[in-house]
């Protein structure tokens, strides 16, 4: 495992953490979740019908010691979940309409974490980030002054660590929601010991091309640079520029950055998709994400091919953004 994520094993270890695996019938999220409970990283909470997790945890030799199971159908406290889900929902949903709802497992794990009886969530090992997101908009909500949740990648290769964004969530952002994405990632890049160095992509460099679609990413930089002034963070740049300094020296002689950029913001989710995953198959990078920015609480987002270990990464990143 790389020094990131062991030093976030240090800084949540022993902390109580409580994370909320929703997809409990799933073999990877059992042995993720088996393997973060004997290792006292966190206290996973898993859903599912109790038997059908016990005779799994059985076929896969794992322990469910130190685990939680939550059964919906049989849930102690479900009159409590479903009066705090109709008051949050505010007159969307009847009591029999959410008793019916509170049976998904992202709507149930969600509450979970809205009523504090856990801190943090990780689906999307069978679900689409839809089906994880959905709730969580409208039970968790995003922080004052963010107007959308947005999606990043940590790309780990060794001792390399970069942040891309939006990889996840939003298909056509404005120069608003591009700027809020760029201050939010440079947030995540320092919940990470990774000093944030923003670029904003595009296919032109600092007025290289102009279109309606590089005017967005000028806009985006000047509104991100007046959100937070103190931040290193320029634009619009092409990638090379951004991270080669032989190309920024000739293509953005004088720019902020020299070519040391490490935060990456895409100026859609159709090029922010491809770029970390070109660099994932091609570049042998770890993607580990998507972490969901902007909420209230952290609800993170898996990709449906991932492995157990990436469970138990992404919970460790989950677990480290609810330590302030």
């Amino acid at each position: 495992m790389s020094n990131l994520f062991t030093a976030i094993e240090g800084k949540v270890v022993g902390k109580g953490v409580k994370i909320v695996l929703p997809e409990g019938k799933d073999a990877r999220i059992l042995t993720a979740a088996s393997r973060l409970a004997a290792d006292n990283i966190v206290q996973p909470i898993v859903i599912g019908n109790t038997d059908e997790i016990n005779t799994l945890a059985s076929n896969l030799d794992v322990s469910l010691d130190g685990i939680i199971v939550h059964d919906p159908e049989s849930y102690n406290d479900m009159d409590e979940m479903v009066a705090a889900f109709v008051e949050r929902r505010k007159g969307k949903a009847t009591e029999e309409q959410a008793r019916n709802i509170l049976k998904d497992v992202n709507y149930f794990g969600t509450m979970l974490v809205y009523m504090g009886k856990a801190d943090g969530l990780v689906s999307g090992a069978v679900h689409s980030t839809g089906d994880t997101v959905r709730p969580a908009l409208q039970i968790i909500k995003t922080k004052p002054g963010v107007s959308k949740t947005s999606g990043v990648f940590i790309m780990v290769r060794e001792e390399e660590k970069y942040v891309m964004a939006d990889c996840a969530i939003n298909i056509s952002p404005n120069s608003q929601d591009l700027a809020e994405i760029a201050v939010e990632s440079a947030k995540t890049a320092e919940l990470f010991g990774i000093e944030p160095k923003v670029a904003m992509l595009s296919f032109s460099t600092k007025g290289s091309a102009k279109s309606p679609e590089t005017e967005k990413v000028v806009e985006a930089t000047e509104i991100a640079k007046k959100m937070a002034p103190e931040l290193t963070l320029d634009g619009e740049f092409q990638f090379d520029a951004a991270f080669v300094p032989s190309v920024a020296k000739q293509k953005a002689p004088g720019a902020i950055l020299e070519g040391d950029a490490n935060v990456f913001v895409f100026p859609s989710l159709e090029s922010g998709n491809i770029g970390y995953k070109i660099a994932q198959r091609l570049g042998g990078f770890d993607a580990v994400g998507p972490i969901l920015q902007g909420l209230n609480m952290p609800v993170n987002d898996l990709s449906r091919g991932c492995s157990a270990d990436d469970v138990y990464k992404l919970c460790l990143i989950t677990a480290a953004q609810t330590i302030k």
